[in-house]
């Protein structure tokens, strides 16, 4: 069987293996930046190719910002999880622009931003990704912000707020996992054993991971365009950056930090999802003093595609409430 994958076909003999009939060519070696501080603005350093020469590279450049709806309505900033760009937000936030300023972004390496200013040693953690929406915030002069996180960017969001909750009035956690790996009680959904294979499959064949699974992680057996879809997404990522950011989201343990969150949250599930069981979503909910909790009827990682009208009412139900 042969599948598109971006601009490559894929034999595939089996589900579980996955043959590449054509390979992209060996990721450009990318730029390395470093961070610096410009009056109150924080703006990152990127290594201009044509000058040699460091130069400052603003936040709604550097994440391709973008801005939708009235200047003087309240403020949602859309955050996408891992493999996707703001792109998968298109069947929602044009209904959220109906009543909130809807600013949308691209991670570093993902999407349309810009991947010079990437490097692995920065991003190696999601710390990183916290910051960077930090910055988008201070740039545009955001206040009051509902910050809507999706998957691993949950989890940033989370980061973000706890490090400036002045800045923000809510949280929307979507499909959250502070911790993939199992521990103890906690049931994250994946053994150590598991995830160190995930990563290596995704090192060793990442066009192959990608086609494999998206599927999995986008779920909607019946709807095998949704899995294309995210199976594109992922194609598009540069695969060392994929695979730096695959590390940070999977390995990465931040359930000490859900206690800390102080502004008002609401954590949406759905109730069959491969990546982040209810169970995961019910310890999201518990960990966050004051939190609410609510189950869509819906099956997937990524409602926002599969179930767009039940995510855009359970957000506008919560973001526009007092």
């Amino acid at each position: 069987m042969r599948k598109r994958c971006g601009s490559s076909w894929l034999v595939l003999p089996d589900p579980l293996s996955v043959e590449l009939g054509t390979l992209a060519a060996e990721s450009k070696r990318l730029g390395r930046w470093r961070y610096g501080t410009v009056s109150t603005v924080r703006r990152s350093l990127a290594l201009d190719e044509t000058t040699g020469k460091m130069c400052r590279v603003d936040a709604t450049t550097r994440n391709n910002v973008t801005v939708l709806g009235h200047h003087h309505s309240p403020t949602l900033l859309l955050a996408h999880g891992f493999g996707c760009d703001q792109h998968l937000w298109r069947l929602v936030a044009p209904v959220l622009s109906e009543r909130f300023r809807v600013v949308l972004f691209d991670h570093v390496g993902s999407g349309r931003s810009d991947s010079s200013a990437w490097s692995a040693e920065r991003y190696s953690t999601l710390d990183a990704y916290a910051e960077d929406v930090l910055e988008i915030c201070s740039e545009l002069d955001l206040r009051d912000v509902v910050l809507v996180g999706h998957s691993v960017s949950a989890m940033i969001a989370v980061l973000a707020a706890n490090r400036d909750a002045d800045r923000f009035a809510k949280l929307v956690l979507l499909t959250p996992s502070p911790c993939y790996v199992d521990d103890g009680d906690y049931r994250g959904g994946f053994s150590r054993a598991d995830v160190e294979e995930l990563l290596e499959s995704l090192d060793s064949n990442y066009l192959g991971w990608s086609a494999t699974m998206a599927p999995v992680i986008m779920g909607n057996a019946d709807h095998p365009e949704l899995g294309g879809e995210l199976t594109d997404s992922f194609c598009r990522t540069d695969p060392m950056i994929a695979g730096a950011f695959a590390r940070a989201t999977f390995l990465s343990d931040n359930r000490a930090d859900l206690p800390e969150v102080a502004v008002p949250t609401l954590v949406i599930q759905t109730a069959q999802d491969a990546i982040a069981s209810q169970e995961v979503g019910r310890f999201v909910h518990e960990q966050i003093a004051g939190s609410e909790l609510v189950t869509l009827d819906a099956t997937g990682h990524c409602p926002q595609l599969s179930a767009p009208e039940a995510t855009t009412a359970a957000i506008f139900a919560f973001a526009g409430a007092q």
